[in-house]
């Protein structure tokens, strides 16, 4: 019997085509907001729309995905091992995130002034929106996590999309005169994350039983998830959401602190977006991979596990070069054109970028691999070190040009980050000894 044979059937590749479908259609209704919104107010308000979703969105993604990355590779685990889904591990992985929400909520409170008077121009409804909006995807990132980690793919897709959904719901308000103003507006930022958890039901009245796991492939268990390892595989993957973080937005803060251009800020922050926008959607790859490869990883899968990795490096290898070449065929007059951007830019920085993109979608395969092999603070270690390295370049004079600096400084720290993983990757197998036991165990 092949390895793997005891993981559940459903694929990554065939989650992944469906949560690209609802990540890509989220999109465009997350899109349609803002351009909806950006017609029932003005400049000023829509401003200060997009501020607080800016923040909104960075803080919740930092702090609640390492609990929908435990959630779903956890739950993975204990479905390929023929283990109930429900119980101490939850519970555990509910306290962590209430943990992290807590501090937000205590952060926010200290920081009420400097954010309601700095930022929002004394809106305290905004600022409100803000912390509601925070405090809810509390609820909404425990769920992506748990419907991954079920393989539950198309309830995923459908809870994202009816995010959005409700997001625009309040902005038509508006365009209808149905209500008025920013507040409007702002709240359905708030209430999205709570309208999208009316899809939970629907995975428990339609709730699947997993087929037993094949005992003669099973690996051996290292103990259950314990409140000390969940919260260590939680901070890790804190650690890398700060790193990516830090990647895509510290050329932008450097250039704009340091620049005397005031345009400059705005060009980096456009150029990054070719590296933005295809993070964004492979948020659905992610989604799907790491509850495949954690299944895998419990039924001593080791060719599965690393076939499915070289075919996702392969892929987008292949998407980089194409896009990379695009940019250095016909990207300058495209970028200038699409974002409005009065500024010369160059071939050559622009495909860095392109290529930078490959490497950084390349780091985020290898990174599920390493959660799914617990290697979580290995892969933190790698993501901490890049981003550090890439802020004290951006910092430096080695490149004069600070345009170029941020093009080649992104290239360069995801070039070494893809390095630094691939190390991780490859001591992340079993030790010769025990995967002979494995592959006898499989034969």
């Amino acid at each position: 019997m092949s390895a793997g044979a005891g993981t559940p059937r459903s694929g990554y590749g065939h989650g992944a085509r469906i949560l690209s479908v609802g990540i890509a259609t989220t999109g465009v209704v997350t899109l349609a907001y803002f351009a909806l919104a950006a017609q029932a107010l003005d400049a000023v308000e829509y401003k200060r729309i997009t501020l607080v979703w800016s923040i909104m969105f960075v803080i919740a993604s930092v702090i609640y995905r390492p609990i929908e990355q435990l959630l779903s590779r956890t739950i993975a685990d204990r479905r390929a091992r023929g283990q109930d889904s429900g119980g101490g591990h939850l519970r555990i992985a509910l306290l962590i995130q209430a943990a992290f929400a807590a501090t937000f909520l205590l952060l926010a409170l200290a920081m009420r002034d400097e954010l309601q008077n700095g930022l929002f121009d004394g809106s305290s409804s905004l600022y409100w929106v803000l912390v509601t909006g925070v405090l809810a995807y509390a609820a909404s990132y425990f769920a992506r996590g748990f419907l991954a980690g079920h393989q539950r793919f198309a309830l995923y897709g459908a809870l994202v999309l009816m995010e959005a959904l409700s997001r625009v719901c309040f902005v038509l308000a508006v365009i209808l005169g149905v209500a008025s103003g920013q507040t409007a507006v702002a709240m359905g930022m708030a209430a999205g994350p709570f309208a999208s958890l009316i899809v939970v039901p629907w995975f428990f009245s339609r709730r699947r039983r997993d087929p037993p796991p094949d005992v003669s492939v099973v690996k051996e268990t290292e103990g259950g998830l314990t409140l000390r390892r969940g919260a260590g595989f939680a901070v890790a993957v804190f650690a890398v959401m700060v790193a990516e973080q830090t990647l895509l937005n510290a050329s932008v803060l450097t250039v704009e602190g340091t620049s005397p251009d005031p345009r400059l800020a705005g060009v980096v922050f456009s150029v990054l977006l070719i590296a933005r926008a295809p993070l964004q959607l492979f948020q659905a790859v992610q989604g799907s991979l790491l509850p495949h490869l954690a299944g895998l990883e419990a039924t001593a899968g080791r060719e599965e596990f690393r076939r499915a990795i070289r075919v996702t490096v392969l892929a987008i290898g292949g998407f980089a070069a194409v896009i990379s070449l695009g940019l250095l065929a016909i990207g300058p007059p495209v970028v200038e054109t699409l974002f409005d951007i009065d500024y010369s830019l160059a071939r050559g920085g622009l495909a860095l970028v392109g290529i930078g993109m490959g490497f950084h979608l390349m780091a985020g395969t290898l990174n599920q691999a390493a959660l799914a092999r617990e290697q979580a603070g290995a892969a933190a270690a790698a993501w901490l070190t890049s981003a550090a390295l890439f802020v004290a370049f951006m910092l430096s004079p080695l490149v004069d040009d600070q345009l170029l600096r941020a093009e080649t400084g992104y290239c360069g720290a995801t070039a070494l980050l893809c390095g630094l993983l691939v190390i991780v990757y490859r001591r992340g197998g079993a030790s010769p000894r025990r995967q002979a036991q494995l592959d006898a165990m499989a034969g």
